[in-house]
């Protein structure tokens, strides 16, 4: 059954090996000729920023850049953005980089025109102001989805990792050019992969499932289990590439219309206190995760194991989903290791970890997770996590 929805109105897309040839023309007809922007860029990108902000200077635009965020953007990074965009003048923005950097980039572009800070917006707390920037989102990896959704992370001062939400976060372009994340490291195209990945199972599958979430989901799965491990074996590959932001671009639509679950919980958590990048964090937490998930929502996950090429019939068990899925994740090279070797001795500790994952920013995920789980269930799965 599809619940009774408020359908946003998705990003324009433009897509293609070459399309950032075709970004400057396309905002020189939204804007007006000359207007500023602010391109918000992961400072490890910059030679793909000359390139972005070479092509919108050759379009006739002012391009200010702000460089001055992090992965796991805090709130202060965010007011930065906002305060540039402000002091450009900026008649939009855009984001280029990973999600860290495009969430920089949207939240900044709907908080530009007031003065609070982007604290104030976490976990939906108020409306953003009505004098919202359109964003333009570029992605040079392919896993948070961000430029197909509604939602920013960041961190605010208490190292909370919390989230905000809003219809003004629909970008009003998301260029995918596959050529654009040829330079990303073999671990990274794994880890931000995986992301999509997990993205894409949690959609399918949760408590508020449902076929127009679902249908973009599957085929993400599929879409991942295809490409994923050649965009690593062969980053070259521009084939592998576009179907990877294929599949992360699907699996952002899913999340923003179905919502993830325990293994963001979880995965959040993690980056919080050990700052595990957010895709590994996601793909470890769902692999504790997937069997007992599969046991409560057989039908959902079903679907799962036939987008991941497994047989969908009666000779289907959880335990060969949760296998396929950790095949995949040793096959495209996913750090799996957490104790020693992904964190300092005692850094971070199952109860710590579990605390985490039970604070409020994290509770609507775990209630939306098809199966409910007991403190002493999700402990289980924090030492698990931690034994890896």
């Amino acid at each position: 059954m599809i619940p009774d929805l408020d359908l946003p109105r998705g990003p324009a897309l433009i897509s293609g090996a070459g399309s950032l040839a075709r970004l400057g023309p396309r905002l020189a007809g939204l804007l007006a000729p000359g207007a500023p922007l602010l391109l918000v860029a992961d400072p490890g990108v910059r030679p793909l920023a000359d390139r972005v902000e070479a092509a919108l200077a050759e379009a006739g635009l002012e391009v200010g850049r702000f460089e001055a965020l992090a992965s796991d953007p805090t709130a202060a990074q965010v007011d930065a953005a906002a305060q540039a965009a402000r002091g450009h003048g900026a008649a939009a923005v855009v984001g280029l980089g990973g999600g860290s950097a495009l969430d920089v980039a949207k939240l900044a572009a709907c908080i530009a025109g007031d003065r609070r800070p982007a604290a104030d917006y976490a976990l939906a707390a108020r409306p953003f102001p009505e004098a919202a920037l359109p964003a333009v989102l570029i992605p040079t990896t392919a896993g948070t989805g961000s430029e197909a959704t509604r939602t920013a992370i960041f961190t605010l001062a208490d190292g909370s990792k919390v989230w905000a939400w809003g219809e003004a976060m629909t970008a009003r372009v998301a260029l995918l050019d596959p050529e654009l994340t040829v330079g990303l490291p073999a671990h990274l195209t794994a880890a931000t992969g995986i992301d999509a990945l997990v993205h894409a199972i949690e959609a399918a599958t949760n408590r508020n499932r449902h076929p127009l979430g679902q249908s973009p989901a599957l085929q993400a799965v599929t879409l991942v289990a295809r490409w994923l491990p050649r965009a690593v074996e062969a980053p070259g590959d521009l084939e592998a590439r576009g179907g990877m932001q294929l599949a992360a671009w699907l699996a952002g639509q899913a999340i923003d219309a179905c919502g993830t679950g325990i293994a963001h919980a979880l995965g959040h958590a993690l980056g919080a206190l050990g700052h595990v990048h957010h895709g590994r964090a996601v793909g470890l937490a769902l692999g504790v995760a997937l069997a007992d998930n599969a046991e409560a929502a057989p039908e959902a996950h079903r679907a799962v194991a036939r987008a991941l090429g497994l047989p969908g019939e009666a000779q289907w068990t959880p335990g060969q989903l949760a296998g396929a899925y950790q095949a995949l994740v040793e096959r495209v090279g996913l750090d799996r290791r957490l104790a020693g070797g992904g964190l300092a001795e005692g850094q971070l500790t199952p109860e710590g970890l579990l605390a985490a994952t039970l604070r409020p920013e994290n509770r609507a995920m775990l209630a939306s997770n098809c199966r409910a789980y007991s403190e002493a269930e999700l402990g289980g799965f924090c030492r698990r996590l931690l034994a890896a």
